[in-house]
């Protein structure tokens, strides 16, 4: 492993640690993405061989893909962990969100108030997660230890100082914090060192067939969960996906990567970032800072 991934490691094992230490109650989003792979696998490696100190959730909006799901109960397995599954189908059928309608519809927004419920009824003091600033813009505003009021909401202006690795986990009741521990990691540095580290991904992230149409310029998958426009065509397409989340908004990119190291040398030239297959982040420029403050990851 090349110096600098062993110094981020080191960084995220660092945090993970204080996590632990600070707080009496943290569990670990888990999405079944690259991201949060490597945070579970890092919280594995920061305190082995005492198992993982956190309890793990995954917020599941019932359009994930298959691929997903199956490699989430391998991989928790794995960890020797029981997971908790935040179910957004649940909460619709309780009537505690509304389903969006129409060509555009997305769970991705319904997670936000599931998510809030279940840190309510579980009383964590703190969420892990696996966001990195150079995803997006609103990500780069976050801290290490983000602080959420007491409804879960996030103010970009009110953010504590982290110099010198001090982190400041202080809170009021019914606040909690989110917390980042890969927020100085790119995507780039996140492949390098899931090759480096022999660590097993979805299929997804790797190049495969697929039924796929385009929407303007995403590229989605053929599904049930997404209404096609009369004049949308799906053809079969050799593709791979750089994130994983929602079916109704995660975009593919024609790829024929079939291996990390293919991958990597994809994104040595790519010219958009990862995000920018993600449907929901274009509905505005402000699209993922206006949901960070009400709640989401």
């Amino acid at each position: 492993m090349q110096a600098y991934l062993k110094e981020l490691e080191s960084e995220s094992i660092f945090i993970l640690r204080e996590i632990a230490a600070q707080f009496s109650n943290a569990v670990l989003l888990f999405s079944g993405g690259k991201d949060s792979i490597l945070v579970s696998y890092l919280a594995r490696k920061a305190f082995y061989p005492a198992p993982i100190p956190f309890k793990i959730m995954h917020v599941d909006t019932g359009h994930n893909f298959e691929e997903t799901l199956t490699f989430r109960d391998e991989w928790v397995d794995y960890l020797k962990l029981d997971i908790i599954i935040a179910s957004v189908q649940t909460a619709i059928d309780a009537g505690q969100v509304t389903e969006e309608k129409g060509y555009n519809a997305s769970r991705n927004l319904l997670q936000t108030a599931v998510l809030l419920d279940y840190i309510e009824k579980y009383k964590f003091d703190a969420a892990i997660g696996g966001a990195r600033r150079d995803e997006e813009k609103a990500r780069a505003k976050e801290r290490f230890f983000s602080h959420r009021d007491e409804f879960g909401q996030w103010n970009p202006k009110n953010q504590r100082a982290e110099l010198w690795n001090i982190f400041n986990g202080k809170k009021a009741f019914g606040e909690h914090f989110r917390i980042f521990p890969i927020s100085n990691w790119t995507e780039l540095d996140v492949w390098e060192y899931l090759q480096a580290e022999n660590v097993p991904l979805p299929s997804l992230y790797f190049s495969h067939e697929r039924e796929m149409f385009y929407r303007g310029e995403n590229l989605l998958t053929k599904s049930p969960f997404i209404l096609m426009r009369p004049t949308e065509t799906a053809q079969l397409m050799t593709v791979r996906f750089r994130t994983i989340g929602d079916i109704s908004c995660t975009g593919g990119v024609v790829s024929n990567a079939k291996n990390i190291a293919e991958v990597i040398a994809e994104l040595k030239i790519s010219k958009t970032t990862e995000r920018g297959t993600r449907a929901d982040d274009q509905r505005s420029e402000t699209a993922m800072e206006d949901r960070k403050k009400e709640g989401y990851f």
